[in-house]
């Protein structure tokens, strides 16, 4: 499908006033026009971001009393167990929370659901074994639990002490927990609502921290933590692909340089499997691309636990041992992955009545539930529609499976105006998960695409935005590192996309990768030589040698890093042959 490209306007006066008060190149300064900055104030607080700039703690609704429980419990010495999630955002939290109340001098443990066999968030069954091996124990949910009435209920009435951390969109009616911790709480107004997981729990954790010290800041020990802390907030934000700005920016932007020059000996081991060097500066897509798949594959294929094992562990063989089980794991899930996704692009065109439908809800009784997430983000962005993949258990008549927008689609309200199909659903506007009988699940996919049509957000899906028309000559080593500065980059605060036209192959286009998926491109312009590559975009590849003159590119622009050298590589997006020439 042809894209429509959509260029930010170039205001030469608003540049040149951002260049000269921000010592900035044009090319950045255009970009943070592009993204929203009025003035050069704007600009600046934007661009020298300060871990300062955080929120206190306090301010986290349900964080004080939280604390107060937790300090209490610590200094009782009473155990606390942190029950999370089998994600990547679950399982940092989880292991954030474990690292931080272990150095407090707390016996504390953790209980991670299996993901084929109990299913998302806390369930009645673990409730109950909590409670029957300690009674007096304190148990602490992370990245879930806040649509867990029933569950609260039961721990009420055992007389389990339990707190509630989460970040999930809730119902009207609220868990009778001990204490709930939320950005988002009715009748409360935290200055930043897009915290994940482990941003909550991060930010629970200094809570603590602070109150183990003088009530004012933490100790030491507690504050060198902390600070290593930031890293494992950042793989489990970038992970959740939850908005990169405000808050989340700022612990992202320092999480990574935590990560590069504090990480645990588990993180080491695992990020030298991913290719990535130790001490090497990072990027957020070094977690998207290298450090989370390998985490996320324990959760999706039932082993979450051995994820917070690695990044507790203490002892470096068992670190090697896991990091190596854990990439296994991964290269399993990918064949998974593949697998799954053919199967359901030839279900999508098998069925071509589906065309004009404005969501997609996909189900087959062989594919695994721990993969079809990720397959499920992959097919919304090939048929750009958001998608639910479902797996059937015959046995029960029921699919159960997660789903992805697209679009800027709000899924969880979809799932909300479906309701009366679903047996139990959960989640946030970008992602969900949900239970629906076999027999519903035709009128369940007739509803949702029909609530997509009329909620879709006003903006032209198959479109880009460019930042600013560019030649290759602009593109330099420092302009892009400065750009760099803009990040880190992912959701809603993506790299910069730049066009330049009228580009020449200096190289026939090849492919790479495993079955020739990715593209590989040698471009020319002016003189400038650069090379481009388009993951997943194989295809392209014969397409472009197929055109009789230059092409128009649309790309991203970043440094890769090589034996200790570095070259501009851009990140092709979109491109069509250039339009003839009119002759005046």
């Amino acid at each position: 499908m042809a894209k429509t490209w959509r260029f930010f306007p170039y205001d030469e006066a608003r540049v040149r006033s951002f260049c000269q008060s921000l010592h900035v190149s044009p090319l950045t300064a255009q970009v943070l026009i592009a993204r929203g900055m009025s003035t050069p104030a704007d600009g600046k607080r934007f661009l020298e971001t300060k871990l300062t700039d955080l929120h206190d703690p306090s301010l986290l609704p349900g964080v004080p009393e939280a604390a107060d429980r937790v300090v209490s419990a610590v200094r009782g010495s009473r155990k606390v167990t942190i029950y999370g999630d089998y994600d990547v955002d679950g399982v940092t939290a989880t292991s954030l929370l474990w690292n931080c109340l272990k150095l407090a001098g707390a016996e504390v443990d953790y209980y991670i659901p299996c993901r084929l066999e109990e299913g998302y968030g806390l369930n009645c069954e673990a409730i109950r074994q909590l409670a029957e091996s300690d009674p007096k124990q304190l148990v602490i949910s992370v990245d879930c639990g806040i649509c867990s009435i029933e569950e609260a209920a039961l721990a009420k009435e055992l007389g389990l002490e339990l707190i509630i951390t989460d970040h999930h969109q809730f119902e009207d009616e609220l868990p009778d927990a001990a204490c709930l911790v939320h950005p988002r709480l009715p009748g409360t107004s935290y200055p930043f609502a897009d915290l994940c997981g482990v941003g909550v729990a991060f930010k629970l954790a200094w809570a603590i921290c602070v109150q183990l010290g003088d009530g004012e800041r933490a100790d030491e020990p507690l504050r060198e933590f902390l600070k290593s802390a930031v890293g494992l907030t950042a793989i489990g934000t970038v992970a959740d692909v939850v908005p990169l700005l405000g808050e989340n920016r700022t612990l992202v932007r320092y999480g990574l340089g935590s990560l590069a020059q504090r990480s645990s000996i588990g993180l080491q081991s695992l990020m030298t499997l991913a290719g990535l060097e130790i001490g090497q500066s990072l990027d957020a897509e070094d977690i998207a691309f290298g450090i989370a798949p390998r985490l996320n594959a324990a959760g999706r294929l039932g082993q979450a636990r051995l994820a917070v094992e690695l990044l507790t562990t203490t002892n470096r063989d068992r670190a090697t041992q896991l990091a190596q089980y854990l990439e296994e794991l991964n290269r399993n899930r990918r064949t998974v992955e593949r697998r799954i996704f053919k199967s359901a692009k030839d279900m999508v065109e098998e069925n071509p009545e589906w065309a004009d439908q404005h969501a997609l809800v996909l189900a087959d009784a062989s594919w695994h539930a721990g993969v079809i997430g990720i397959v499920a983000s992959r097919i919304a962005e090939t048929f750009e529609k958001p998608t639910i993949l479902m797996t059937i258990d015959r046995n029960e008549g029921v699919a159960h499976g997660s789903g992805r927008s697209f679009g800027g689609y709000n899924l969880y309200d979809g799932l909300v105006s479906c309701s009366g199909l679903l047996e139990r659903f959960g989640g946030h506007h970008a992602a969900c998960g949900l239970h629906v009988a076999e027999d519903k699940l035709d009128e369940f996919r007739e509803q949702l695409s029909q609530h997509a049509s009329t909620h879709q957000v006003p903006r032209e899906v198959g479109e880009i935005r460019i930042d600013a028309e560019v030649r290759l000559t602009d593109v330099t080593r420092n302009g892009v590192k400065e750009l760099d500065r803009l990040g880190p980059f992912g959701e809603q605060n993506p790299r910069p996309v730049f066009a330049a036209n009228r580009v020449e192959l200096a190289a026939p286009p090849k492919t790479m990768g495993e079955g020739g998926r990715h593209l590989d491109l040698r471009i020319r312009q002016h003189g400038t030589s650069l090379r481009a590559i388009a993951f997943g975009r194989g295809e392209w590849a014969e397409e472009i040698a197929a055109v009789n003159g230059t092409i128009d590119i649309g790309f991203t622009a970043g440094i890769n890093r090589f034996r200790g050298r570095e070259n501009v590589e851009l990140r092709l997006e979109d491109w069509q042959p250039s339009p003839p020439t009119t002759n005046a």
